[in-house]
């Protein structure tokens, strides 16, 4: 079976064990490369059981294709949550007690993971500071809508829009400055580790340097100035800043497989799957760095049952961290294998050798073998230690037991034409900690379409049904998605603290963009409709929802 799942192993295993009722090696599920994927291709969905059973009857290969339409009204939904929120502070604006009553939409019928993004992830809803007590109920709902599911952030960006909001309430009700009011509450960087209040507990981070470095960047100094002039130009405009963090790469398996060819190119098959992450580049330009080759001797292959005994996939965020870890493990063992060889050829102890940038050398001398011909020994069998089996790959599984938890500090400015209710966003910064970083432009391109996607959220996406639950939004004529002139040049800053969660002290990077987007677009936009007396408004801040808070506001 062909299909963009995030999970071929667990897909195989579940078509296996619970539907289908064949043993696993009969079935081949390939995840090819797509664009995105995002959580909702983490689900084993009934059209890939359909397809299996056409096949099977017909004796034919069948392919099925999900049009449009179709897709708005089977695939999963994500994120119909309604939240009671309380913050409690002492006069000092010091947090003392978050609480939280959560009611989520279900939808009509479980889907296989639709409870996990209101309960695995509401640690964010501690966010960076230093508040001593949380208390949160989440309470389940079965509607007659579409089931829900993860989406990207899986609960994340939910719990960072909730307390981010609530600080942000907190400042205008009782007086505070929003960015001074998070400042006397975030957590220091020498306090590390440190336990939180619900359940998690940070290794490492930098958070109010964070937003130092991402206030600098805006030009928060200059705010003034330009919003006068936005005042004399008859808009009104607004500053939003949001703290953001979440866990990533949880605890899990994953695995890595190095196969030379006597040539010296090399396969590399991960038990990740690439849904547009850009993996291959990753994966080609840290095997590249380890064993001293280059680009074009390179082969990565991703998301096949029968190339690969065992995968986890991707989500969570996890591909960076785990995918990695697995991959340094592998190459390291080729390593080794390479210097036994070596110390053969060279006529020294293995203790004598030095491996760096694809060539073996004595320590001290100038006397070397390279790589390549090592392998070329290791195939023919030629110089090869006692015992030794020819050929040279390597497979290696890694168990990673502490996940990381990426942070940073988002700062948006928006401008609101009254006339129209329209919203536009005229600066966005990032400031991020990823640990170690891999390949700034992947990480870039991660963050920006994270962004993209939790601003559509707070300013166009709506899923809507009638009184008869009827779905109106089933076309892209009617729902509403961001586009590119939805958007201003985002500004992304790294502050890396590594961790020591996994062995290249990477924090993962695939839902960041999307955890602080959401509550800094509508910090940014309750901001500038603050001075009306505008203190909520329910997302999405499309133009004729803000347009009528703001006709309602001059009618009060």
């Amino acid at each position: 079976m062909r299909a963009p799942v995030q999970h071929p192993w667990l897909v195989r295993k579940i078509l296996s064990a619970t539907v289908i009722g064949v043993d696993e090696f009969q079935i081949r599920v390939i995840a090819p490369d797509v664009g995105g994927s995002f959580g909702i291709k983490a689900n084993v969905y009934p059209e890939y059981l359909m397809a299996l059973f056409a096949a099977r009857q017909s004796g034919r290969p069948v392919k099925w294709t999900s049009e449009r339409t179709e897709g708005f009204l089977s695939d999963f939904h994500a994120r119909d949550n309604v939240a009671d929120a309380a913050l409690a502070l002492d006069k000092d604006g010091k947090f003392l007690g978050f609480r939280l009553r959560n009611l989520v939409n279900i939808g009509a019928y479980f889907s296989p993971i639709g409870a996990g993004p209101a309960t695995n992830n509401l640690g964010t809803l501690s966010g960076v500071y230093t508040t001593p007590a949380a208390y949160v109920e989440v309470v389940g709902v079965f509607t007659n809508s579409h089931p829900t599911a993860p989406y990207r952030g899986a609960g994340r960006p939910e719990a960072a829009f909730i307390i981010e909001r609530m600080i942000d309430i907190a400042a205008y009700e009782l007086g505070f400055d929003p960015i001074d009011l998070r400042r006397r509450n975030v957590i220091p960087a020498d306090a590390m580790p440190y336990k939180t209040s619900l359940t998690f507990t940070y290794d490492s981070g930098e958070f109010e340097k964070n937003m130092d470095d991402a206030l600098r960047l805006a030009d928060v100094d200059g705010y003034a100035a330009r919003k006068a002039q936005s005042d004399a130009d008859g808009k009104l405009r607004g500053l939003g800043v949001a703290n953001a963090i979440e866990r990533a790469a949880p605890p899990g398996v994953e695995t890595a497989e190095i196969r030379f060819d006597p040539s010296g190119t090399v396969t590399m098959l991960s038990g990740t799957t690439n849904q547009g992450q850009g993996h291959t580049t990753m994966y080609t330009q840290l095997l590249c760095d380890r064993l001293g080759l280059e680009a074009d001797q390179v082969r990565v292959i991703e998301g096949d049952t029968d190339r690969l005994a065992h995968g986890t996939g991707a989500g969570g965020s996890r591909s960076s961290a785990m995918g990695t870890a697995a991959l340094v493990m592998a190459a390291d063992k080729i390593v080794e294998k390479g210097r036994q060889i070596a110390s053969v050829v060279l006529e020294v102890a293995v203790d004598d050798i030095e491996f760096e940038d694809g060539t073996y050398t004595i320590a001290g001398t100038d006397r070397n073998v390279s790589l390549a011909d090592v392998v070329r020994n290791a195939f023919t069998g030629a110089n090869l230690p006692g015992g030794m089996e020819p050929g040279m790959l390597a497979h290696a599984a890694y168990h990673g037991k502490e996940p990381s938890y990426p942070n940073g500090c988002h700062v948006c400015e928006v401008e609101i034409d009254p006339e129209t209710g329209m919203v536009e966003v005229l600066n966005y910064v990032v400031v991020d900690d990823f640990g170690t970083i891999l390949n700034p432009l992947l990480v870039h391109g991660q963050v920006h379409g994270g962004v993209a996607q939790g601003v559509g959220q707070i300013l166009l996406e709506n899923t809507v049904y009638d009184a008869d639950g009827q779905l109106l939004t089933a076309s892209f004529m009617d729902y509403g998605m961001p586009r590119a002139d939805n958007f201003c040049n985002i500004k992304v800053q790294a502050n890396s603290v590594p961790t020591a969660t996994n062995p290249l002290g990477v924090k993962g990077v695939g839902e960041a963009g999307c955890v602080g987007a959401m509550p800094v677009m509508m910090n940014a936009v309750m901001n500038a409709l603050s001075p009306l007396g505008i203190r909520d408004l329910d997302m999405p801040a499309s133009p004729v929802r803000v347009w009528a808070a703001i006709r309602d506001a001059e009618k009060a």
